[in-house]
């Protein structure tokens, strides 16, 4: 699954790009088989056989459905049994800004970020700023500073090179030059990151990252992502709500906190 295509132009992203890498596939075992009802997907299933188990109440007294039941879990902030479910997501046309703050939240994620060290950045993409974007003044002056800095980067890089030039192992000198070059990127560069979360965390990251109080593109990209796992598993996240706020852009509200 993919969300939110990438601008038009190759250079520029004005939304980020998000891809289902993994989900969680379950199998039933046959001596403790739950007394399933309702849809439901893999993942949901998991975290409603762990709950299930606790008790060894797969026979399902109360009769719920799967999505009634992680209901409940989350109304009791029983958190716990979400951390089985685990979701790995391609984010793209995201800026290393963003990624800065996304990297804080350490408990339950994972993350592999594209390195400035290893990956030639002379024709790097870059993220217009969502409080820039749409005002051709201000997006001119940002892009004069971005072609200045990419122009730098450039140049400096292949100076480097010269200079390093007694370095025998080229990939090795590459290297060098990159890492001190990158130094004149801004922050608005594009990267793109691997990230795996368990259901919980990816609520926590959610419901502290969609809030209106978020930075502008961190905020943008946990609606986005929202939107995605809200249909990969609705039952661990139907109780976010999207809405516009004050500002006119999109955040989100949650019902359960800290579940």
């Amino acid at each position: 699954m993919t969300a939110a295509a990438p601008a038009a132009t190759s250079r520029l992203y004005y939304e980020p790009k998000i891809s289902v890498l993994a989900r969680p596939v379950f199998a039933a075992p046959d001596h403790l088989d739950v007394n399933w009802i309702g849809e439901s997907s893999d993942g949901e299933r998991l975290a409603e056989f762990a709950g299930r188990l606790c008790y060894m109440s797969q026979h399902n007294p109360a009769s719920r459905s799967t999505r009634d039941y992680l209901e409940n879990i989350k109304k009791q902030g029983h958190g716990s049994v979400l951390e089985h479910a685990n979701y790995s997501l391609l984010l793209e046309g995201i800026s290393r800004s963003l990624t800065h703050e996304l990297v804080r939240h350490r408990a339950g994620f994972a993350y592999s970020q594209l390195s400035q060290r290893y990956v030639d950045e002379s024709e790097a993409c870059f993220v217009v700023p969502p409080a820039i974007a749409g005002d051709d003044a201000l997006e001119g002056a940002w892009r004069t500073q971005i072609d200045a800095a990419q122009g730098a980067y450039v140049a400096l890089v292949a100076q480097l090179m010269e200079r390093y030039g007694w370095v025998t192992d080229k990939v090795h000198r590459r290297k060098m030059a990159r890492e001190a070059a990158r130094g004149v990127l801004p922050n608005s560069t594009e990267t793109k990151i691997v990230v795996t979360g368990n259901a919980r965390a990816w609520r926590t990251m959610l419901e502290l990252r969609s809030s209106e109080g978020a930075e502008l593109e961190i905020r943008r990209l946990a609606v986005a992502v929202l939107r995605v796992l809200q249909q990969e598993a609705p039952g661990f996240f139907s109780d976010f709500e999207i809405y516009v706020a004050d500002d006119r852009r999109e955040a989100a509200r949650i019902s359960y906190h800290k579940v």
